[in-house]
């Protein structure tokens, strides 16, 4: 078993490196450009919206009000007349990144985190470094990408967004992995 203690430089250098992997992906690679698609009309549809203040949150259309809806005709009829949508709405305004960037960074630091305490009570000091690829790479990749799959299952999120998610979390994976197995403690 290694300390988590002993294990905070690992975490922190790969939070960094996946941080600046990310920025790497959607700044340069680009090519998660089609995940979102420009609705034909979206400035008149952000015109009727507008007018109803809506605050910021999660919404969906028809919303029923449980499962005893999917039996009620009024909402099967709105739910066949469409359109049916998942929306979320943010607030207004600039567009500011630095909360987003600083809690992505702040979530990558809880991945590693993860990493390391279960490899660290996989694993003694000194495991080689294939072992300990394979530990924090493997919980890394879960963390980062298994959950991806629900937004599809569930809320018609395209599956090719959802399978470049899961390849950026797969890379993501592999350089914790690498980064804990150069840096893992030796004795």
């Amino acid at each position: 078993m290694v300390p988590l203690g002993s294990l905070l430089l690992p975490m922190l250098v790969s939070a960094v490196v996946v941080f600046f992997l990310s920025w790497l992906i959607h700044m340069v690679l680009k090519y998660h450009k089609s995940d979102w698609v420009k609705l034909a009309n979206e400035d008149g549809v952000m015109e009727a919206l507008r007018k109803f203040d809506i605050p910021p949150g999660d919404y969906m259309m028809p919303c029923g009000s449980g499962p005893e809806s999917m039996k009620d005709p009024a909402f099967l009829d709105k739910f066949k007349k469409g359109p049916v949508a998942i929306m979320t709405f943010m607030p207004p305004g600039k567009m500011a990144m630095g909360k987003s960037l600083g809690l992505w960074f702040c979530f990558c630091l809880f991945v590693s985190l993860f990493a390391a305490y279960i490899a660290g009570h996989a694993l003694p000091a000194g495991a080689n470094y294939l072992e300990v690829f394979r530990f924090t790479g493997a919980t890394a990749f879960a963390a980062f990408g298994l959950a991806q799959a629900q937004d599809s299952i569930w809320y018609q999120r395209k599956w090719s967004t959802t399978f470049k998610n899961m390849f950026d979390a797969l890379l993501y994976g592999l350089f914790t992995g690498g980064v804990f197995g150069s840096m893992w403690p030796s004795s």
